[in-house]
This record gives structure tokens, C-alpha cells and sequence, in this order.
């Protein structure tokens, strides 16, 4: 088998992971998948077990199953009746016992008070499959230079295992609801400090913020003004979900600044979210990286 077979073979299956990302809520069927890929029915349930190490089937339920933990999370607008139905269950009964089997916590108990080292047991099985698989199509012609305008933040500042930012999320979440700054209108950023992959848990530093022009008031969440500054910024486009995001770092950080010529400033690697996962399906969310420059 020659190497472009083996390229266009595996091209045909991200297609797939591609669809099922954008049709959770329709009925995905092993004749319906099969078709996307252009295999045969017959085959096709095989050939996806052997390829990515999980069937189809929990495949499907098990990105269906992390999408509602999303929504059960940060979308509390969403009613748990809804959030099952939309991922295959035909009641909240059966969507709880399969989302209790999943994580060890109801639909209910996770929206109340997330147990997130279990959830990350429960998805890094996706998240690996997603890093070998769905890697970004990074090139230097994806890398822009801008000048970026001094922007105040009110920034909620992660400290502590990475596994836990979901926690620090939903407290931001709440602030903002509270203050009128939903990202709709305010553009939301992360400050990444640390490499989570050399950094012990506990000193593991990460800010969450949202643009704002008024003064940050002194509040319960422990939310503070900050001022992301001005100045060139290398800025490349990520497409995917944040499993693949320290893929478009380091393109950043090993092939592209060593060609450029270019020395990084002292600030940190900073990222702006324009569009999230659940909100939108997860392979198509975007994340703009930007590295400051002299």
C-alpha cells in the first residue's frame, strides 16, 4: 500500500468523525456513516473499530455524552429533557443511567457540581483518537502578522490542576450572566502561562478572560482588571477542539518563528475563543492563537 492510499484512507474516515461531530442529533446509522465514507456497509463497522480502537456505536455515544456534559456544564439554559433528547435518548431515564455509567455522577448531580478528574478519565479515549487523527492542517501561509491594540480583560485567574479549569469556567460564566458581558458582545481570551505537559498541577497558571471597557468592581468571584497589551502578534487560525490545540502551538513555537526571523516578546501566548464547542460542533470551533513579537 502506498503512502497516498494510506492518506486518502484515513481522509475518508475523518470525514466521518467530521459528520458525526456536525449530526449528533440526527440518527447515525452504520448505513448512513458508511455512505459519507464511501464504504461498503458490510465492512465499514470493522474497518472503523480496527482503525481508531472503538466501535462506531460507542463512539457516537460517547461524543454525544460529552457534548451534553458540556451543555450540563456551562449551558445552564438548557433543560436536562432537552439535553437528552438531543443526544438519542428517548427519556431522561435512560439518558441518566447511561450518563451515570459514563462518569459515575446523574445529568443532575454533574450540572450541580462537576467531578471533572472522572470526566477526563471517561473522554481522554476521545481526546487521544482526535489528537492521532483530526490533526490541524497547519502552514505557513496560515500564520498572519498584526498589530495587536492594547485590550483591557476582566480575567478570572486559574490556578491549580488544568483539569479543574472547568470549574474556574463556570465561575466565570456566572460573573459574566452578572454583568451583562456575555460573548456576544465581549470577546473572550485565555493567558496561557504554563505548558500543562511541564508544569506540576498545583502551579499551573491560566486566565480567563472577556474584553470590557468599564472598570472591574471588586466582586465574590475573585474576577480582576487586566490589560492584555499592545504590540506585533504572530497569529495563526486553529480549527478543531482544544485536544488538538498544543499541535497549533507547537507548529508555532517549531516550524514557523525558527523560518521567520522573528524573536518572541515578553508576554505570554495568549488565545482569543471566536466560537465554542457545544455551541457550534466541535471540529469546527475556532481558537486564534496569537504569539507576541518584538
Amino acid at each position: 500500500m502506498t503512502e497516498s492510499a494510506v492518506v486518502t484512507y484515513h481522509s475518508r474516515f475523518r470525514k466521518v468523525l467530521e459528520y458525526i461531530d456536525s449530526h449528533l442529533d440526527d440518527d447515525l446509522t452504520v448505513d448512513r456513516l458508511s455512505n459519507v465514507a464511501a464504504f461498503s456497509k458490510y465492512h465499514f463497522h470493522r474497518q472503523f473499530s480496527e482503525l481508531f480502537g472503538i466501535s462506531v456505536y460507542k463512539y457516537v455515544q460517547l461524543h454525544r455524552l460529552k457534548r451534553a456534559s458540556y451543555q450540563l456544564a456551562f449551558r445552564d439554559r438548557m433543560q436536562i429533557i432537552e439535553i437528552s433528547l438531543a443526544s438519542g435518548y428517548e427519556n431522561h431515564e435512560s439518558f441518566s443511567r447511561a450518563f451515570k455509567k459514563s462518569i459515575g455522577q446523574t445529568p443532575s448531580e454533574f450540572r450541580e457540581r462537576p467531578q471533572w478528574n472522572p470526566w477526563h478519565l471517561t473522554y481522554q479515549r476521545l481526546s487521544d483518537l482526535r489528537i492521532k487523527h483530526m490533526k490541524p492542517e497547519n502552514q505557513p501561509a496560515n500564520v498572519k502578522l498584526i498589530t495587536f491594540k492594547d485590550t483591557k480583560v476582566a480575567a478570572l485567574e486559574h490556578r491549580g490542576d488544568p483539569n479543574l479549569i472547568g470549574n474556574s469556567v463556570r465561575k466565570f460564566i456566572e460573573w459574566r450572566k452578572q454583568n451583562n458581558l456575555l460573548p456576544q458582545v465581549s470577546a473572550t481570551f485565555n493567558i496561557l502561562y504554563d505548558n500543562p505537559s511541564e508544569t506540576s498541577p498545583e502551579n499551573y497558571r491560566f486566565d480567563i478572560c472577556a474584553s470590557t471597557d468599564r472598570d472591574v468592581a471588586d466582586n465574590p468571584f475573585g474576577v480582576v482588571e487586566k490589560i492584555i497589551p499592545g504590540g506585533r502578534c504572530a497569529v495563526l487560525r486553529h480549527m478543531g477542539d482544544d485536544a488538538n490545540l498544543g499541535e497549533s502551538i507547537t507548529y508555532l513555537y517549531s516550524n514557523w518563528l525558527p523560518l521567520s526571523g522573528e524573536e518572541p516578546r515578553d508576554f505570554p501566548l495568549f488565545l482569543q475563543r471566536v466560537s465554542f464547542f457545544p455551541d457550534v460542533p466541535e471540529h469546527e470551533a475556532i481558537t486564534d492563537v496569537f504569539l507576541p513579537l518584538k
